[in-house]
């Protein structure tokens, strides 16, 4: 039997809060991706942008366009959108590949590694937030249980694969 859980808050007897795991979850991601927006706003950039700027970072080769279509299931367009907002702004350089003229290598540039320095404050800043008053222990489950939840949800096959992905 698969039963859908509630979380319910009480206080002092009374149901304070009544909230699916799910909406308690976006709740906390909308609050982290907001304060990125923010940080990042004043690069007149937007979270997406950022997300592909990091991917960028963790590589150790150029990656191809189509190497962001696949890792973050974008459409062509979108991503030739996102690369070219990312180029005009000096964050990144296109290249054509030399063994293969159709593949443009994303190159990242001095001011692409500012910003990743500057993400990464705010991902450190964040996650310093959402664990502030826990213990080192309730840290430790906090973080063993949502990767639980992502395992029980089927997405672990899905995190290794970007961790591969991110890895070469």
């Amino acid at each position: 039997m698969l039963i859908c859980s509630t979380l319910h808050i009480i206080h002092e007897g009374v149901i304070i809060l009544t909230h699916h795991y799910g909406y308690l979850l976006k709740v906390l991601c909308g609050c982290m991706k907001a304060s990125m927006d923010n940080a990042l706003a004043s690069m007149d950039l937007t979270s997406a942008q950022g997300h592909i700027m990091g991917y960028l970072a963790k590589r150790t080769q150029p990656p191809c366009s189509r190497d962001i279509e696949e890792t973050f299931h974008l459409s062509h367009p979108t991503v030739s959108g996102l690369l070219s907002r990312l180029e005009k702004k000096d964050f990144i350089a296109l290249r054509p590949d030399d063994a293969d003229r159709r593949c443009k290598r994303i190159y990242m540039l001095p001011k692409g590694k500012e910003l990743n320095e500057t993400m990464n404050r705010v991902i450190v800043e964040n996650e310093a937030r959402v664990v502030a008053g826990f213990s080192p222990e309730e840290q430790e489950l906090f973080a063993s249980l949502l990767l639980r939840a992502i395992d029980n949800m089927g997405a672990s096959a899905c995190i290794r694969k970007i961790k591969e992905e991110s890895d070469t």
